[in-house]
């Protein structure tokens, strides 16, 4: 039986890496008493909280941490009619976080992800492998098969191209979770009982041009290199969707990442995920997603951006108008949303003039 780590005795990390640097992101419904047990590795840094719901109800923080946090009367005063890009009543209203950053690097994690331990029972900071993972180079265009060649203990294997060895700098560090999988409503019906006990120690480059399933829940990336493309659309209140809010962001990170030359790590660290969420209501906010994934899918694997995209943000207008494009015969929506990312580009370039493309 997998069980979150015990952090209680842990020193705070007063040499914490990046905390001048790095913000984290958490979106809530609830009081964050989940922080106690992440107290020793996240304490040093500044939260962003992003309050989902009635914007009338008080969330407690637990003393000590430094924060801000806003409400979706705040994200309306800020972005005034563009707030319209910024779900409701769904955790994709993290992602206003991301916008209001103004650090270089991001850590979102979900308040039911706890303190995961490794194979020998120590506590995992989760926090710190991001970190690594972010400062150490990606090799997306040829695959090394010990994994994560600049991890230490590992190398290029026998026939890696030596031109490629230096790798591209890494966009975007995608974690796992111990005991409850991020699985869809179905799998969850069909496996109920299903927990993931398996630690794997290993970090890996996902190829260019192959895409994957990103989950928000326990993710790290470069603001810098890649922010603007974070955008985890319209889902929750008055959509017809759900759950596909960090899936979205992540095929349309990978196109891009792919085609400005980043690279996307998937693998440690780990964090143990506490609540399965109801599958019932899952399927509700699941169910045309689930159809519908099978044109997105193909429609992202086929997307190729011009040469003269040469900015995230001119990449995602772009995808944008693709989206619009090739994607509205399946459903209305897809004419939304379109519209949706380029007001959050928009957005974006006004909160962060100095990216601005």
């Amino acid at each position: 039986m997998v069980e979150p780590a015990n952090t209680v005795g842990i020193p705070l990390n007063h040499a914490a890496l990046l905390r001048d640097e790095l913000d984290i992101v958490i979106p809530t419904i609830r009081n964050l008493d989940f922080l106690e047990m992440w107290r020793p590795f996240l304490q040093p840094y500044h939260l962003i909280i992003v309050q989902d719901g009635d914007p009338s109800k008080t969330i407690a923080v637990p003393e000590g941490f430094d924060y801000e946090l806003y409400n979706r009367n705040d994200i309306n005063r800020i972005l005034g009619p563009k707030a319209s890009c910024i779900s409701f009543k769904d955790s994709a209203c993290r992602c206003f976080g991301y916008m209001v950053s103004k650090k270089k690097y991001i850590f979102t994690i979900d308040d039911d992800c706890f303190v995961a331990k490794d194979p020998s029972g120590k506590a995992v900071n989760a926090l710190e492998q991001h970190i690594k993972n972010l400062l150490c180079p990606s090799s997306p265009l040829f695959f090394n098969t010990l994994y994560d060649p600049y991890r230490e203990g590992a190398d290029f294997v026998r026939g890696y191209p030596f031109s490629l060895r230096e790798g591209v700098s890494t966009a975007v560090s995608h974690g796992l979770w111990l005991n409850i999988p991020d699985y869809d409503a179905p799998t969850q019906l069909v496996k109920p009982k299903e927990r993931n006990t398996r630690y794997v120690d290993a970090v890996m480059t996902i190829p260019k041009g192959t895409l994957f399933p990103m989950c928000g829940m326990n993710l790290a990336f470069d603001r810098e290199l890649i922010g603007p493309a974070m955008y985890f659309g319209l889902m929750g209140d008055g959509q017809p969707i759900g759950r596909y809010d960090d899936m979205w962001a992540g095929w349309c990170v990978k196109v891009i990442c792919d085609h400005l030359g980043l690279g996307v790590k998937t693998g440690l660290p780990y964090i143990y995920h506490s609540k399965a969420s109801n599958p019932f209501v899952n399927l509700k906010k699941e169910y045309k997603g689930i159809f519908w994934q099978e044109d997105i899918i193909p429609f992202f694997q086929s997307a190729k951006l011009s040469k003269e995209a040469v900015t995230v943000q001119q990449c995602y207008i772009e995808l944008s108008k693709m989206v619009k494009e090739k994607l509205s015969a399946i459903d209305p929506y897809f004419d939304k949303l379109a519209d949706a990312m380029v007001t959050w580009i928009e957005a974006w370039d006004e909160l962060n003039p100095a990216t601005k493309a």
